[in-house]
């Protein structure tokens, strides 16, 4: 998997890059079909854009921004955006519905209970 961090008009520390980085992978654990991880931090207006996007298997682009002050911060707003979208999407598609199993189906009639 893939950890990509662009700046726009200004730097982060390296730092804080790795400290981007090693969060971002973190959302490994919650779901394992994520191919790559694009985190884009743009500087403008005095204040910090961070938006994430998570390209999952099978699914289009998961996209969260957050805006603040300092990037880290606006880094961990954007993260928990992104945790709360892929448990929503992994609870989705994961198929709650399953009919009952074969040892769930009720026994047949022909066995007759005994009456004495």
């Amino acid at each position: 998997m893939q950890v990509a961090i662009t700046c726009r008009h200004g730097s982060v520390s390296s730092s804080a890059q790795e400290y981007m980085s090693r969060k971002a992978e973190k959302l490994l654990t919650i779901f394992d079909r994520v191919t790559s991880i694009a985190i884009t931090i743009d500087f403008s207006n005095g204040k910090c854009t961070v938006e994430i996007l998570v390209d999952a298997e099978h699914r289009h682009d998961l996209v969260a921004a957050e805006t603040d002050a300092e990037a880290t911060t606006a880094f961990d707003l954007a993260l928990h955006k992104m945790e709360q979208q892929l448990r929503k999407y992994k609870e989705k598609i994961q198929d709650h519905k399953r009919g009952p199993g074969l040892s769930d189906l009720p026994l047949k009639a022909t066995e007759s209970p005994d009456e004495e």
